[in-house]
């Protein structure tokens, strides 16, 4: 037996086997390649485990690598992604926790991701890119039912203060009052029709005299504008009326310089015939025969000579 030929085949498959691990350690020809992806969730993420499936809109395409909570903010969660090289994680992807069925384990739903968004990279100063989150169904449900029994308790404290003894108290009269009502409006039921039948004549009247009015209205409205028509011819006739007067105010003005002189001499003329007359009147009564014989001389008294007439 050759122990040479022995000892190189144990060396080589030996060295064979130590390639082998190596190669398959460093990832092998039929091994898949994995980037690194981080998502901060604000929910709580129970029923999520270590190497839980990562899904794109669902199709596998990855794990869950890590869970850890975010020292900073206790309320957030870190989860870290290794996601397949080349699956279109892209800015607008964003990843959403989701249960299988009634089992409720959980895994990560990835969606969007629009052809003509850029790709993800990470920031200045993370070590890995940052996929945006969204809250997970249950998370919404939860919001909304918290809102509504929020909503209904403050509803139902507002029905109790409104329904207090007080308000039932107020509501019992105000019913009694309306039974009151009630009762008086239904005893007074006939006086009520009659008002409402006289109400109704009351209104015929009423529309009859207002088709009534209409010619009177008529009429009174020509007899206005008869009367401004005649204030504008009054008002046309005092205009007239002052010009005369003015005209008649010079004539006046010419008649006093020129003339009140010449009646003034007349009227002292006619005074002094009036005078004469007068005189010759009495003459006349005193001795008639003077109009026929003309005046007798008077008879010289004792001592006078006689004078001729």
């Amino acid at each position: 037996m050759n122990y040479t030929l022995v000892g190189a085949f144990v060396l080589s498959l030996s060295a064979a086997l130590i390639a082998g691990v190596l190669w398959l350690a460093s990832g092998g020809s039929w091994q898949k390649q994995y980037d690194l992806y981080l998502a901060v969730v604000d929910e709580s993420v129970a029923g999520l485990n270590l190497n839980a499936p990562v899904k794109y809109n669902g199709v596998d395409v990855g794990k869950v690598q890590d869970i850890a909570l975010d020292s900073a903010n206790p309320q957030q969660v870190r989860l870290l992604f290794a996601i397949e090289y080349g699956a279109p994680i892209r800015e607008d992807t964003v990843a959403v926790l989701k249960t299988q069925g009634l089992t409720g384990i959980a895994y990560v739903e990835l969606s969007g991701g629009a052809a003509n968004s850029p790709v993800l990279q990470a920031r200045p100063g993370s070590l890995y890119p940052e996929i945006r989150t969204k809250p997970s169904l249950s998370t919404r449900l939860e919001y909304i039912l918290t809102s509504v029994l929020s909503k209904l308790d403050s509803t139902s404290d507002g029905i109790n203060s409104l329904l207090g003894p007080e308000n039932q108290a107020a509501f019992k009269n105000a019913l009694a009052d309306l039974a009151a009502v009630a009762h008086t409006v239904a005893a007074r039921r006939a006086d009520i029709d009659k008002g409402l039948t006289q109400a109704a004549k009351t209104f015929d009247n009423t529309a009859r005299v207002t088709a009534d009015l209409a010619p009177v209205l008529a009429r009174i409205g020509r007899s206005a504008d008869a009367l401004e028509k005649m204030g504008v011819e009054v008002a046309t006739t005092s205009v007239k009326a002052g010009s005369t007067v003015d005209a008649m105010g010079a004539d006046v003005k010419r008649f006093s310089v020129e003339t009140l002189p010449e009646l003034e001499r007349l009227l002292g003329e006619l005074s002094a015939l009036t005078t004469s007359l007068r005189r010759l009147s009495d003459q006349t009564e005193r001795d008639p025969r003077g109009l026929i014989f003309g005046r007798q001389p008077v008879p010289a008294g004792p001592g006078e000579k006689g004078v001729s007439p």
